[in-house]
């Protein structure tokens, strides 16, 4: 069975979230302090966590950032009302793979864990392959060579390389600006906005049979970025 830890302090939230995800066939182990999560962490292996960052004592952040000194795999969510772009930066940095402000809608935070389990527990599409193929286009990740649409050789930049494996592997997904700076950046050198749509203006050069029209690689303004097949 998928397993959840789940920490938050707010007594009701915890219930209608713990039964919500538990209807939907998911076991739940829920802490309202992190100190009683991480001892069962240490002794468990979970498939999803989801934080709130407020906690009495220890918060989320501090153990997040123990999670991950440990397990680099497990899927982090933050839930917490600190969701402004400075805190989902911070929370990221740590290593969480999502984050969700408050107020929220329930089907939203069903969706986003279904998501990042779906993730965590399936070999991604380019996982231990060196290539992708979609329509006439191929993307060579070892190489960092691609054909493009009209059957062209083109070698790419590592970065530009590790930009499309993260769009390719979150196909369909919404990947906000924040993930592709930690994913892809690193955080070494701050893009801006303008930079990233650089390199999706490159690819639909290259891919789109209609750069001014794309059907693979999306911009979502004030959000992020897509890929689509």
């Amino acid at each position: 069975m998928t397993t959840i830890l789940l920490v938050e302090d707010e007594k009701n939230l915890l219930s209608t979230i713990k039964l919500n995800l538990e209807l939907d066939g998911y076991e739940v182990i829920a802490f309202m302090s992190a100190e009683e999560a991480w001892q069962r962490f240490k002794g468990m292996q979970f498939n999803l966590i989801i934080l709130d960052v407020t906690l009495p004592g220890m918060n989320g952040y501090e153990l997040c950032e123990n999670i991950r000194k440990v397990d680099k795999k497990t899927p982090i969510l933050f839930l917490t009302s600190r969701s402004s772009p400075e805190d989902r930066i911070s929370g990221l940095r740590l290593g969480a793979d999502d984050y969700l402000g408050k107020p929220f809608h329930l089907e939203e935070l069903l969706l986003r864990v279904k998501s990042l389990l779906k993730r965590g527990q399936s070999d991604s599409e380019t996982n231990g392959e060196d290539e992708y193929r979609f329509g006439k286009c191929k993307i060579n990740f070892k190489t960092y060579e691609v054909r493009t649409k009209d059957g062209e050789k083109k070698e790419l930049s590592k970065r530009e390389i590790d930009l499309l494996k993260l769009l390719v592997e979150r196909k369909n997904e919404v990947i906000p600006r924040e993930l592709i700076l930690k994913d892809v950046w690193g955080y070494d050198a701050i893009p801006s906005t303008r930079t990233i749509d650089n390199h999706i203006v490159t690819f639909r050069k290259y891919f789109e049979d209609d750069p001014k029209n794309p059907l693979h690689f999306h911009s979502i303004r004030g959000v992020g970025y897509k890929f689509t097949e």
